[in-house]
């Protein structure tokens, strides 16, 4: 499709300064090389878009960039391709895709060994770096421009609002992987149960873990976390969490999902595990925690960090929801269209009736 067949220009939310937003009309991004345009369709609210909307650019070094005033958050959204940019021919105008965030520079040490989530000029887009929604335009907007790397095709039959869950599915799926891989019949504990826990929970049973045991605080989540496929859920305000795991497992778990962030439950996650167990860290504290290192190098504790969704995990998260091994549409709760934004992001951010995933609809 030509480039002129997109209009001039779209409506977008735009920051203005911290927790400032406001929908302007501004140009429609044109694709370049190894570039298409997408019209978004539908675009998921994610925590870290809360973070970027008050703090700026999200696990950026403090105080090294400005506030991103002029950015346009977004990163969870699907769309259907409607330009190609110069070459391109891996994809065709019409074809519904979901996006992942990060595009590495392909140029680092990091993005040359595939990790391209941990890219040594992240943020920088003059060498080619694109985290789209985070350093770059993002999808809470009618167009979007992707890398050709970050897209995955999605089956007709799949809604738009699941085909925005699939990033969240992916990071799940990305945290098992720097584990080494779920082995069928591995005992995974997930704790926390927002978004990423709760789809860590279906992606770990739909890959054989056995059991699965999800820890929270909210007995709603929990109830959703057995729906999804946990076989034990733990509130750990009703007793000690470890004991409970060690219970429920026979002594200690093989691996250990942490999507909360807390503090004392990264100290007691890595007391669930058996000796040479591993443990995923996959959300961000807000503080800096203390930890019983002693015990993990005692006990031979692997530890790993991950930072979005490496390693194409989208696209295989994507493939066990297109087989229906688990359904990622229980998590989403509310859905508003473009223009009522910023009253999506307030039900996100107070989590109002219980919202788990809310997802802005463009059509």
């Amino acid at each position: 499709m030509p480039d002129n067949v997109a209009p001039e220009t779209m409506r977008a939310w735009v920051l203005g300064g911290p927790d400032e937003i406001s929908l302007r009309e501004v140009p429609v991004p044109r694709p370049g090389r190894a570039e298409v345009l997408v019209r978004v369709d539908a675009a998921a609210i994610c925590a870290t878009d809360l973070e970027v909307l008050s703090y700026g650019r999200p696990a950026m070094i403090e105080g090294a960039l400005p506030f991103h005033k002029g950015h346009i958050p977004g990163h969870e959204y699907m769309g259907t391709i409607v330009g190609l940019g110069p070459d391109v021919d891996e994809y065709a105008v019409g074809e519904r895709i979901t996006v992942e965030i990060h595009a590495g520079c392909g140029r680092c040490r990091r993005c040359r060994e595939g990790m391209y989530t941990s890219c040594l000029n992240y943020g920088f887009a003059s060498k080619g770096h694109r985290a789209n929604g985070f350093t770059t335009p993002g999808g809470f907007a009618e167009y979007a421009v992707n890398n050709i790397n970050t897209l995955v095709r999605i089956p007709a039959a799949m809604s738009d609002a699941e085909a925005t869950l699939a990033v969240t599915a992916g990071t799940s799926m990305y945290g098992l992987d720097e584990l080494g891989g779920l082995i069928a019949g591995q005992s995974l504990v997930v704790i926390g149960p927002g978004p990423i826990g709760l789809l860590g929970v279906a992606v770990g049973k739909a890959l054989g873990a056995d059991p699965v045991i999800l820890l929270g605080t909210r007995e709603s989540r929990l109830a959703l976390g057995r729906k999804l496929g946990a076989d034990h859920v733990v509130n750990v305000r009703a007793g000690d969490p470890v004991a409970a795991v060690q219970r429920l497992t026979g002594g200690g778990a093989d691996l250990v999902l942490e999507c909360s962030g807390g503090d004392e439950i990264i100290d007691q996650a890595g007391r669930m595990l058996l000796r040479g167990g591993k443990l995923c860290l996959a959300a961000f504290p807000h503080a800096p925690v203390t930890v019983d290192v002693g015990h993990w190098v005692r006990n031979n504790i692997y530890v790993y960090g991950i930072r979005g969704e490496g390693k194409s995990a989208v696209r295989r998260a994507v493939a066990l929801m297109a087989q229906h091994r688990f359904d990622a549409t229980l998590i989403h709760t509310h859905s508003f269209p473009l223009a009522d934004l910023p009253e999506a992001l307030r039900y996100a951010r107070e989590r109002i009736e219980d919202a788990i995933k809310v997802v802005v609809t463009m059509r």
